[in-house]
C-alpha cells in the first residue's frame, strides 16, 4: 500500500495551481522532454531529473510544454504531467520497484505493477495533466503504436473523435506501456468508443520515444523549428550482469530471454535517435544516456538491488554535470 503521505501528496498536487496551458511557449521556446524505458534502469532517469529540477527550481511541468515517455519513462512522464516532484517519484520508486522486479511470474509481475498504478494514479485521466503529455505503448495485434495524449492539439488527424487518452486512465495507459511481455502479461483495455485493445510495451515500437515528440511538436502543434528545444533523457548503458549460476537450464534461459528483450530495446533507442539526428539535425537536443563499462555497474532492466539502483541515480546526477552548461542554455 501507498504512505500516507504519498497519498496526500498526489491529491494536494492535483488541487493545487492552475494547469499549464499545452500551447504556451515562454520567450518564444517550446520545451520537450522526452524519456526512454529501461525498467528499474529508471532511477538513472531519476537522477538526472533530480538536477534538473533543482537548475530550474521549479517543478518540471512548469518547464516543460510536452513530455514523452515510453515504459519507466511513461510512469515518470505521467507523475511529471500532474505535477509531481522528482523526489516523491523517487520515493514511489523506490517503494514499489523492487518489489515488481523480484515478482516472480508475468502475471505476478503484472499485478504488482497494476498495484503502483492503481495506488498512485487513482481513476484519473487525461484531462488532469498540467502540460502535454505522450505515452508511447503498442498493439499487439496490428503492430503499431498506441500513444496516449492528452490534447486534441496533438492530434495527427481524426480531431473531431478525439478523446484524451483515448478515454482510458492514466493508470491503464502507464501500465500498457510498461508492460514488457513476456515478463509482463499483455495489457488489455477499453477506449472510449468501446474498442478492447490489447497492448504491450512501448519499448517495441519506440523506446526513445523523442521522434514521435518532437513530430507531435512540428507537424500537429505547428511549433517553428527554431523555436523547439529537446531534452531526450535515457537510462544509461551498462556491463551484462553474470549471473552466480547457470546449472539449471531454465535459469538459463530465464537470462538470456532478459538479455535478447535488453538487447532490442537498445537497439530500438539507437535506431530512433539515430534517425531523428538524420530528420530533425536543426532542432537543438540534449540526449543524455551515458555509457559505463566498470564491472561493479553491471545490471539490467529487472534489476531489484536498491543498493545498485542508488548507483544508478547517482550515476544519473553526474551525467546531468557534463551538460548542465548546455541545460542552463535551454532551460533558463
Amino acid at each position: 500500500m501507498v504512505s500516507a503521505n504519498l497519498w496526500a501528496m498526489g491529491n494536494n498536487i492535483e488541487n493545487s495551481g492552475t494547469k499549464t496551458s499545452i500551447s504556451a511557449i515562454e520567450n518564444g521556446v517550446y520545451r520537450i522532454l522526452s524519456l526512454d524505458g529501461g525498467g528499474a534502469k529508471g532511477f538513472y532517469t531519476l537522477g538526472v531529473l533530480q538536477e534538473i529540477e533543482g537548475l530550474i527550481n521549479r517543478p518540471l511541468c512548469e518547464r516543460f510544454d510536452l513530455v514523452f515517455g515510453t515504459s519507466t519513462g511513461a510512469i515518470i512522464a505521467a507523475l511529471i504531467a500532474l505535477g509531481y516532484r522528482v523526489n516523491d517519484i523517487h520515493d514511489l520508486y523506490k517503494l514499489y520497484v523492487p518489489s515488481i522486479m523480484k515478482a516472480r511470474t508475468e502475471k505476478e509481475k503484472s499485478a504488482a505493477l497494476n498495484e503502483l498504478a492503481t495506488q498512485v494514479f487513482q481513476d484519473k485521466k487525461f484531462d488532469a495533466v498540467k502540460t502535454g503529455i505522450g505515452i508511447v505503448a503498442t498493439r499487439w495485434v496490428t503492430e503499431k503504436p498506441m500513444i496516449f495524449k492528452g490534447s486534441v492539439a496533438q492530434a495527427h488527424g481524426r480531431m473531431g473523435t478525439f478523446t484524451p487518452g483515448f478515454g482510458c486512465t492514466i493508470s491503464e495507459a502507464v501500465q500498457a506501456s510498461c508492460s514488457a511481455y513476456p515478463f509482463f502479461m499483455r495489457k488489455n483495455v477499453t477506449t472510449a468508443a468501446g474498442d478492447v485493445i490489447e497492448l504491450i510495451d512501448g519499448g517495441y515500437c519506440a523506446n526513445n520515444p523523442t521522434l514521435y515528440a518532437i513530430a507531435d511538436a512540428v507537424t500537429a502543434l505547428n511549433v517553428a523549428r527554431e523555436n523547439l528545444r529537446v531534452v531526450s533523457v535515457g537510462v544509461g548503458v551498462y556491463p551484462e550482469p553474470k549471473p552466480s549460476s547457470l546449472k539449471m537450464w531454465f535459469v538459463k534461459k530465464y537470462f538470456l530471454s532478459v538479455q535478447l528483450l535488453q538487447k532490442t530495446m537498445e537497439i530500438n533507442t539507437q535506431s530512433m535517435d539515430q534517425l531523428r539526428t538524420i530528420l530533425y539535425k536543426d532542432i537543438p537536443t540534449i540526449r543524455i544516456s551515458d555509457t559505463f563499462e566498470r564491472p561493479e555497474m553491471a545490471t539490467d532492466f529487472m534489476e531489484h538491488n536498491l543498493d545498485k539502483l542508488n548507483m544508478l541515480r547517482q550515476r544519473g546526477s553526474e551525467s546531468f554535470a557534463s551538460r548542465e552548461l548546455q541545460l542552463k542554455a535551454f532551460l533558463l
